[in-house]
């Protein structure tokens, strides 16, 4: 089973984006500058796509309408926003977002914002996201442009967190196939099923991730780019990517186990995988 969710076009989107977290005042100017309220609705409508995908390969009667409404719940905006502020504020801590907010509220880190999270609009089409995969591939990979996102992609360890959120992701789904009945398994053979996924999960994931950046900044100069690179080596930068990978993590894998169960209680009915 590939991976559930794939973080990294999120995570290039939120990475660098964030307020000091000392007041709820600053948390509310975050979320303003990340368009929060926008991008949840994006995974929303992600989410249902996965799940109804899901129910059409795994339930022989697809995604009936007693499904819809399961996932209606696992992907309640509400919920996903709760998890991800909570979680976000623990890990941000007393840093310093002074100059974070200050960058994303110019017009490059709008910019910045505004392609990311149109990129991600556009993804949701899978025709667009394979073309932006071959578009991916067949790019200079020594050019400027490539280099720089190469660059961003590291600093931020990107890859890295994207695949271990993929995998704890899995993880959670077939636990909760498990809890529910579903599958005879133990932990360690979860473990084991899951960690023979990581090399596809990580070769896909990469040329996902590579293909969401080049695609969102293709309009952008390489100058704008320096700069995002340059906000995420600052310890409030670090600060940021930590927060995000913890708040959207917490909430993919929330998701996940609740999608296992979800196809567990439908096998109770009769169904079966």
């Amino acid at each position: 089973m590939s991976a559930l969710f794939r973080l990294g076009p999120l995570l290039a989107l939120l990475l660098v984006l964030a307020a000091p977290v000392r007041a709820t005042d600053d948390i509310e100017h975050l979320f303003d500058a990340l368009e929060l309220d926008r991008l949840i609705d994006l995974m929303h409508d992600e989410g249902l796509a996965y799940g109804n995908g899901l129910a059409q390969e795994m339930l022989p009667d697809g995604p009936d309408a007693a499904w819809r409404a399961l996932l209606a719940r696992i992907y309640d905006t509400d919920k996903m926003t709760n998890v991800v502020r909570s979680e976000f504020t623990r890990a941000f801590g007393d840093a310093d977002a002074g100059p974070l907010i200050a960058f994303f509220r110019s017009d490059a880190g709008q910019a910045l914002v505004a392609a990311e999270l149109e990129t991600r609009a556009t993804f949701l089409t899978p025709t667009i996201e394979e073309a932006a995969r071959e578009t991916w591939r067949e790019a200079d990979k020594t050019s400027p442009r490539q280099r720089l996102i190469a660059e961003y992609v590291q600093v931020n360890d990107l890859l890295e967190y994207n695949v271990s959120g993929a995998l704890n992701a899995n993880y959670q789904f077939l636990a909760g196939l498990v809890e529910g009945g579903a599958l005879d398994m133990t932990e360690d053979e979860i473990l084991s099923d899951v960690w023979t996924q990581e090399a596809e999960t990580r070769a896909d994931t990469r040329e996902w991730l590579f293909a969401y950046l080049t695609m969102a900044y293709e309009d952008l100069p390489d100058a704008t780019l320096a700069d995002y690179v340059a906000v995420s080596r600052t310890d409030a930068g670090r600060a940021l990517n930590r927060a995000l990978f913890a708040g959207f993590d917490s909430m993919y894998a929330t998701q996940s186990r609740s999608l296992g169960l979800a196809v567990a209680s439908r096998m109770a009915r009769g169904e079966e995988l």
